[in-house]
C-alpha cells in the first residue's frame, strides 16, 4: 500500500511518472484511491483544497447529509456512530480526512490542476510547477465546479448583499431587511427555512417535486433503503427502465427531500415566481418587484474543466461514456458524476460502487497490457 502521507503538499519541479492521476480528493477520488492502493498501483490524488473534506467543510454551517450514517462510509471504514443519524457536513468532512490518513492515500492538497493534455500516448497533468505523466487520469472533481448565477445579478444595487449558496455560511452574514433566496432546490429550501428565523424571507422559483415521505430516523430505517435500492440497482444503464428514465432524470432538478413546501409555508417563507431580472429591485415573472436587502443565489453549478486541453475530444465526450469509461480517449475516466451508471452514481454508495468498477477495469486493462508485452517479447 502506498505510504505517502495524506496531507503531503510537497512536490518538485520536473515530471513525475505515475500509473494513474486522480483529480479530486472527495469521496469518489478517495474510494478509488482505496482500491488502487489494494492493487499496489503507483498513483496520486490531486486536490485544490487545503484539507481533505473541504468541499463539505466549506458549505453552510447547518448542512446535514440526506443519507443516514450507515450509507455514508467509504470502502474499508464504516461511518462511526449512530447508523440512523444524519451526519453534519463537518462530521462528513472529518471522516474523509481521517479516511485518507488512515489508508495512507497519496493526496496532494493545495494542488490545483491548471492543464491536462495528451500527447497521443500518455496524459500530462500540470499543477503550477508540478507535473505528472500518467497512463490514466480520473476526473473525480464531482458536480460542484463553478457557481452559477444569472447575468443580471451584477445589476443589483451595490447596497444589496448578495452571494451564491457556495458562499453562504449562516444568517449572520446578512444585513437587516428582507432576504430573497433564488432557486427552490434542496439548498434553496433549507437556506430559506434558516433565514426565515431571523429575516423576512422570499423564495423564488418552482419546486420540481417532493419525496413522498417525511425525512428522519423512521425514513432512514424503512424508506430510504428502498430508495437506495431503486437508485443503485433498478435505475441503471443495465435495465430497460433505467435506460428510459436516466436521461430524463439527468435533466430534472432533485426533488425536495428534508424541507418541504409545507414546512416553508409554516415558517412564514413567501413563495414567489422565478426571478426575471432587475428593475427597481428584483423583478419577478409576474411583474412584481421585490425591494430586498439580501439575495442568496441557490442556482446551482456549472460543470466545467477549463484546464482540459485535449482538442481531439469531441464536445459531447462526457456523454460518450459507459460506467465512467470515456469512449473517445482510452485512459480517461469520470467518477462521481450524476447518472454515470445509475441514478445513485453521485451519492456516496453509488460513487463507491462506480469506483470499485473502475478499479477492476483498470486492473484488467493492465493485465491485458502486461500479457501483450510478454507476447511481444516472445515474438522478438
Amino acid at each position: 500500500m502506498n505510504t505517502t502521507p495524506a496531507t503531503d503538499t510537497g512536490g518538485t519541479a520536473g515530471t513525475s511518472a505515475v500509473d494513474t492521476v486522480i483529480i479530486g480528493a472527495g469521496q469518489s477520488g478517495l474510494a478509488l484511491g482505496y482500491y488502487l492502493a489494494q492493487q499496489h498501483r503507483n498513483f496520486v490524488i490531486l486536490d485544490a483544497a487545503a484539507r481533505v473534506g473541504d468541499a463539505w467543510r466549506n458549505r453552510w454551517d447547518s448542512l446535514r447529509l440526506f443519507t443516514p450514517a450507515k450509507y455514508d462510509g467509504l470502502p474499508g471504514l464504516p461511518f462511526p456512530g449512530d447508523p440512523l443519524a444524519f451526519p453534519t457536513k463537518d462530521e462528513q468532512a472529518d471522516y474523509l480526512e481521517d479516511y485518507a490518513t488512515r489508508f495512507h492515500l497519496p493526496v496532494r492538497s493545495n494542488t490545483a490542476v491548471t492543464r491536462l493534455s495528451h500527447d497521443g500516448q500518455r496524459f500530462h497533468v500540470t499543477a503550477g510547477a508540478q507535473r505528472w505523466a500518467a497512463a490514466n487520469v480520473i476526473l473525480a472533481t464531482g458536480a460542484y465546479h463553478l457557481p452559477k448565477t444569472p447575468r443580471f445579478a451584477a445589476e443589483l444595487p451595490s447596497d444589496v448583499v448578495q452571494f451564491h449558496s457556495s458562499g453562504y455560511k449562516n444568517a449572520a452574514q446578512l444585513k437587516p431587511g428582507p432576504v430573497l433566496v433564488v432557486g427552490v432546490g434542496n439548498s434553496g429550501a433549507e437556506i430559506a427555512l434558516e433565514t426565515s428565523r431571523t429575516h423576512e424571507t422570499w423564495l423564488a422559483g418552482k419546486p420540481s417535486g417532493e419525496m413522498p415521505f417525511r425525512h428522519g430516523r423512521t425514513a432512514a430505517r424503512f424508506l430510504i433503503p428502498m430508495v437506495r435500492f431503486a437508485g443503485m440497482y433498478v435505475l441503471t444503464t443495465n435495465t430497460p427502465v433505467g435506460r428510459k428514465m436516466l436521461p430524463k432524470m439527468a435533466a430534472m432538478a432533485t426533488p425536495l427531500i428534508r424541507t418541504k413546501v409545507a414546512d416553508l409555508a409554516a415558517a412564514g417563507v413567501h413563495l414567489v415566481p422565478r426571478v426575471a431580472g432587475v428593475q427597481d429591485g428584483v423583478m419577478l415573472d409576474d411583474g412584481r418587484s421585490l425591494p430586498v436587502a439580501n439575495v442568496i443565489w441557490c442556482t446551482g453549478f456549472t460543470e466545467a474543466y477549463p484546464w482540459l486541453d485535449i482538442p481531439a475530444l469531441p464536445a459531447d465526450w462526457r456523454e460518450q461514456q459507459h460506467r465512467g469509461i470515456v469512449d473517445a480517449l482510452p485512459g480517461l475516466y469520470l467518477l462521481g458524476k450524476d447518472v454515470i451508471f445509475a441514478a445513485a452514481s453521485e451519492t456516496l454508495p453509488g460513487a463507491c460502487r462506480d469506483a470499485r468498477y473502475l478499479a477492476k477495469h483498470l486492473a484488467a486493462t493492465r493485465a491485458q497490457q502486461d500479457e501483450a508485452e510478454v507476447h511481444s517479447g516472445l515474438a522478438a
